[in-house]
């Protein structure tokens, strides 16, 4: 009786830890374990040297033969060797080869700011999280943010910044391709480029600048000329390189850049 109880309890071990195996997820080599990370460690030939386990706050987990052994805030790599050289000074392993992989990652946090409606940090749940991941997380841009992301952060010891078109994160061709985060990085999204319209316009006011958006864009977003206005009288005012404004009569042609104002005069008859 007691034997068949343990052979089901061995039996749902095995399954639950199989399980555990199946999510983890090979880490990046450089990235570095933190506390609540949930690790799997393996040494090849060597199966009752796995083990599945969560690193602690002083960042030192027990390993068999071995004992205690710190791998908080080492890289994958630099945790993969200090218990390999372990096993191997203490002659319990020839050449132990052994793999770290991640079931989860609790330590690693990205912020995602600007003109997101839920701003704030956001865990690194595994080793592949994308900006479109974080960008969902934080509930979306905006109507009033960018379409350009800014990700800034660290690779190999050095500052790292890079600009992202995030329509393209959804419904471009290499999704496969986006940039992975890694703990500490800070996405950006700024607020989106206006211009603003006023006089003869059914809906005067500032309005976002879509992409590509021209002048006859732009006064149909303001509902276009009120019964007095004309499409033919329209005033821009726009600052030049030296930051003086000039006020030209633009064509409806002509695209429309950051900060432009647009005024609709009364028709002449």
């Amino acid at each position: 009786m007691f034997e068949r109880f343990h052979q089901k309890l061995l039996a749902c071990v095995m399954v639950a830890l199989s399980a555990c195996v199946a999510h983890a997820q090979t880490a990046a080599p450089d990235y570095k374990l933190g506390a609540g990370d949930v690790i799997h460690i393996q040494v090849y030939q060597n199966p009752d040297l796995t083990v599945d386990t969560q690193v602690p706050e002083s960042g030192v987990i027990s390993y068999p033969l071995i004992g205690n052994v710190r791998i908080g805030d080492l890289s994958v790599t630099g945790a993969q060797k200090a218990i390999a050289d372990a096993l191997a000074q203490g002659r319990f392993v020839k050449n132990p080869q052994v793999t770290i992989s991640l079931g989860q990652i609790r330590g690693s946090q990205v912020a995602v700011l600007g003109q997101v409606n839920r701003p704030g940090r956001f865990p690194l749940e595994t080793t592949n999280n994308r900006p479109s991941d974080l960008l969902a997380a934080a509930g979306g841009v905006t109507p009033t943010g960018d379409d350009i992301a800014i990700v800034v952060g660290s690779r190999d010891g050095k500052p790292f910044r890079q600009t992202i078109d995030i329509p393209g994160l959804f419904i471009g061709q290499n999704q496969d391709k986006q940039l992975l985060l890694r703990d500490g990085d800070t996405i950006y999204v700024h607020r989106a480029p206006m211009f603003y319209i006023y006089g003869e316009a059914q809906r005067p006011g500032p309005y976002r600048i879509e992409r590509g958006m021209t002048v006859m864009q732009a006064l149909a977003t303001g509902g276009g000329p009120t019964p007095r206005g004309s499409e033919s009288r329209l005033r821009l005012s726009r600052k030049n390189a030296s930051g003086v404004v000039e006020n030209v009569t633009p064509n409806l042609t002509d695209p429309i850049q950051a900060d432009d104002v647009i005024y609709v005069r009364e028709s002449l008859f």
